[in-house]
């Protein structure tokens, strides 16, 4: 029985500081994951105002909560390790699968996303574009199309004649213009006026194939990241159970 109860112990003491190593791990993972959906949020929210679904935006929020209850699991799950409470165990075993559920659902999100942009790109684009640009309420939409056009060298959704159906053009509020002043290889006020191959991205297409590629990209990293630490947490809840199991071994 003591041989038995002395084997116990080592066990215990193993799991222990396996189980505190990958918490350490596990806290600087979450950190990893809120900061892929900050990012996602901060430095590229500005395209997600031309997307008529908010997936995408869905996906970098759960991946923002994940991270940050993440973070506080992991630092839990080290407490709940070396003060040997199997009520904190339990609890850290729980906010485990709540996360894993998380991670699965923003990986699931980003993949059926992924499968449906082209279609909401074609659909939506061009409407979000030529109605919305330079009108009332719609500053978002005006900022985003114009850095989209700058940073992806392209002019309109599908090519630059995509402009002759905008409102904003067709107002007269445009000042001459045939396109916004974005689409111009050096924007210069009015540049616009002259839609000509050596003045404008004429040739280089429209945008909706590199937005969408753009954004494809991200979805991957979203996707990957989101699985990718739920397949790391399936190992945190079999060390937890052990640890439990060895806790509970010794109790009796």
């Amino acid at each position: 029985m003591g041989e038995f109860n002395e084997k116990a112990t080592c066990g215990t003491v193993c799991l222990k500081y396996l189980l505190f190593t990958y918490n350490c791990c596990f806290w600087l993972a979450g950190l990893a994951v809120m900061a892929v959906g900050i990012w996602t949020l901060a430095l590229k929210s500005d395209y997600i105002s031309l997307l008529a679904s908010g997936t995408y935006l869905a996906t970098a929020y759960i991946l923002v909560v994940a991270g940050a209850v993440v973070m506080v699991t992991g630092v839990l799950g080290c407490c709940a390790t070396f003060k040997e409470r199997r009520n904190l165990l339990r609890l850290y075993f729980i906010l485990l699968l709540l996360i894993f559920l998380l991670e699965i659902i923003a990986g699931v999100l980003a993949y059926a996303y992924y499968q449906q942009l082209n279609t909401e790109l074609k659909e939506n684009l061009k409407d979000t574009m030529t109605k919305r640009y330079h009108q009332p309420g719609h500053e978002g939409v005006t900022n985003a199309v114009d850095q989209l056009q700058q940073e992806f060298h392209c002019c309109g959704s599908n090519n630059s004649q995509d402009w002759r159906d905008s409102e904003w053009i067709r107002s007269g509020e445009a000042g001459g213009r045939v396109v916004p002043d974005s689409c111009c290889k050096t924007v210069v006020p009015g540049c616009g006026q002259r839609d000509h191959a050596s003045n404008i991205y004429k040739v280089e297409g429209g945008c909706i194939t590199k937005l969408e590629t753009f954004i494809q990209e991200h979805l991957r990293v979203i996707g990957a990241v989101g699985v990718g630490i739920a397949c790391v947490q399936v190992f945190g809840m079999i060390f937890t159970c052990c640890l439990y199991r060895s806790l509970k071994l010794e109790h009796y």
